[in-house]
């Protein structure tokens, strides 16, 4: 669906030793996320006899039952779609090696093999085990099948499905981990079969492993450790199971549990190649070690999207833990690039327009964390209120009293006769409120702060943020225009969350007005009466989302309205969502011209919209085609 594959990540029971009884239990589990409508099922190392043998791996008996195991296992993939990956030890003449036994359509695809073998404290696994640079071949003959083995193997299943390669346990943890080799060689999933032993605050260090290495990689990575029924003579396994994307956790299993894990997530592993696309680093990097590219039977879109993990605000944090910490980060950003543009133009004064918005009440914000940053008072702020047409009793209290709350200096100056003069000037009939009634009023306020700026020796501090930049929902050479833009990087959907963290840290009197401001619904308050923005653009969360998943991944229109109705569920209905999407794409592309004469800002997020940077574009491209893909 969307390009979309479902994986699963297997803690099955077991008996060391017991290769009939793992088969059960590895195939029952595997059974079941086949019938899920898994492409790939990934199991633990060595399960199919335990990782905890010790010296029975040396022993014929156990060597030949786990060889039979895996043919067993083989056949029973004959007609099902997914591919299941399962942890074996493979003897090759005189030489065991720890493998990993990739399966599907009723025969052995291939058989990578472990490289790194850890040999220090709790683990000797060189007593029994070579490393895979032992190997010298390129197939091998087991469980009754010829099948590539050794290193560097990605997989490739036919048409369109996920390339995906295979490292075991030690091999995550060395210095140059072999699935770095494997993404550069193209693959997009990494699976990794672990035997790891549990100690304190060792659960921690791992998933840091695993989430760095798919943040590094830009690639999705899969782990299924060792479960608690291990022999427990010396060391115990909790069965720890992850799957992470670009440096993010989309599943995790509660550990220590007796009756195994089945852990599962839809993941679109086209997601990793437009990252790597526009990652220089990534496309700039030699192979170290040739891959060697092993077809392999197509496997099957996810059915559904249940087990995608997909927030329908994705710049914003989903733990109230790194909302705060991010909230202070952001607050840091913006403060420090303000700090430096008012050291580097000697500026007296930081002047801004406050309207008892969202935008400005940001700007506000990080203009008294700056002047904290720069040992300033407060009254280092000019904040100007400039009543128009149509402000409101609500927001013209709420920028007095924050204004002052936060001592700086307020001015109140009204628009109102100035731009009825204005009108005379042109010739333009008041009563006549179309675009030239509201922008005069936007170019008005832009003139006085530009001009209050002059007379200050101050810095104009812009208030336009990253969903109005990439809406084009601002006056040109109006709000458009600023000395700075603090607020550039932040979109709306985040700017809420913002101003909520700040109230939480501030006084009561601040607080109250703060929260009665992220109260308050959106508006450009430009004509008389009730203007909401979103009842003419649509949501702000919408807009968010389209922004996110169009720069980030590139995702066609089609993939957009799909992702967008799974998100936001019942909340939002589809009609609105195809509205929204309309105006995004249409507006997006009609407003590059804006974003091309926008003033400088700090970047935030990874998403950003600077010319000088992130997006550059054409302000006349043709965009037809892209709404044609709408119904």
């Amino acid at each position: 669906m969307n390009g979309f594959y479902r994986v699963a990540s297997c803690v099955p029971v077991l008996r060391v030793a017991d290769p009939v009884f793992n088969t059960r239990e590895i195939l029952k589990r595997y059974l079941e996320a086949d019938a899920h409508g898994c492409a790939l099922v990934l199991f633990p190392e060595l399960c199919v006899t335990g990782y905890t043998c010790g010296d029975l791996f040396e022993q014929r008996t156990l060597l030949e039952a786990a060889e039979k195991a895996v043919a067993e296992l083989a056949r029973a993939t004959a007609g099902r779609h997914a591919i299941l990956v399962v942890g074996t030890p493979v003897r090759l003449g005189s030489r065991l090696f720890n493998g990993a036994a990739v399966l599907g359509q009723g025969r052995l695809l291939g058989l990578p093999l472990k490289e790194y073998l850890p040999n220090y404290r709790e683990f000797y696994e060189k007593r029994q085990f070579r490393s895979a640079r032992e190997f010298a071949g390129e197939t091998v003959d087991f469980a009754g099948f010829t099948a590539p083995a050794g290193m560097g193997l990605v997989f490739a299943p036919a048409e369109a499905g996920p390339r995906f390669g295979v490292e075991l346990c030690e091999d995550m943890w060395a210095v140059v981990p072999p699935s770095t080799h494997l993404a550069l060689g193209g693959a997009q999933i990494l699976l990794n079969l672990s035997a790891g032993n549990e100690l304190v605050a060792k659960a921690a260090y791992r998933r840091s492993l695993v989430t760095g290495q798919s943040a590094r990689l830009s690639a999705i990575y899969m782990i299924a450790g060792a479960g608690v029924h291990e022999s427990t003579s010396d060391i115990v396994f909790s069965g720890h199971a992850m799957i992470a994307f670009n440096g993010r956790l989309l599943a995790e299993n509660p550990r220590f549990e007796r009756e195994g894990a089945q852990l599962y997530a839809d993941v679109k592993p086209a997601w990793c190649d437009s990252l790597r696309a526009s990652w220089t680093s990534f496309n700039d990097t030699e192979p170290v070690r040739p891959v060697r590219v092993i077809p392999v039977p197509a496997v099957p879109p996810s059915p559904s999207l249940e087990h995608l993990s997909l927030s329908p605000t994705p710049f914003v944090p989903a733990s109230p833990e790194h909302q705060a910490e991010n909230c202070r980060e952001i607050f840091a950003i913006q403060a420090a690039g303000l700090a430096k543009r008012v050291e580097t133009v000697h500026a007296k004064r930081l002047v801004l327009g406050v309207s008892g918005g969202l935008d400005s009440t940001l700007a506000l914000i990080a203009c008294a964390h700056t002047t904290d940053l720069l040992g300033l008072p407060r009254s280092f702020i000019l904040s100007v209120t400039m009543p128009g047409f149509g402000t409101t009793a609500r927001t013209r209290s709420n920028a007095g009293a924050l204004a002052e709350r936060l001592d700086t200096e307020l001015r109140e100056i009204p628009i109102g006769p100035a731009v009825e003069q204005h009108f005379r000037d042109i010739g333009h009939n008041p009563e006549n409120h179309n675009v030239v009634y509201e922008n005069s009023q936007a170019r008005e306020r832009t003139q006085i702060l530009m001009d209050l700026a002059n007379a200050e020796g101050g810095l104009l501090v812009g208030t336009g943020d990253l969903s109005e930049i990439a809406l084009g929902w601002s006056t040109y050479n109006g709000d458009h225009m600023s000395m700075y833009n603090v607020n550039c990087g932040i979109p709306k959907s985040l700017i809420r969350h913002l101003c909520a963290f700040e109230a939480s840290v501030s006084p009561p009197e601040i607080a109250s007005v703060l929260q009665d401001i992220n109260d308050t619904p959106v508006s450009p308050e430009l004509l008389p009466g009730t203007q909401q923005t979103e009842s003419i653009l649509g949501r702000y969360e919408l807009h968010d989302f389209f922004l996110y998943f169009f720069l980030k991944y590139g995702e066609t229109p089609e993939s957009l309205r799909a992702l967008a109705r799974h998100a936001f569920g019942d909340a939002v209905t589809a009609e609105a969502i195809d509205e929204a999407l309309r105006v995004f794409l249409r507006r997006f592309a009609t407003q590059q011209f804006k974003r091309n004469a926008c003033p400088d800002g700090p970047k935030v997020g990874t998403v950003a919209l600077s010319p000088r940077g992130d997006w550059r574009c054409p302000s006349d491209y043709a965009f037809d085609a892209w709404l044609s893909r709408l119904p």
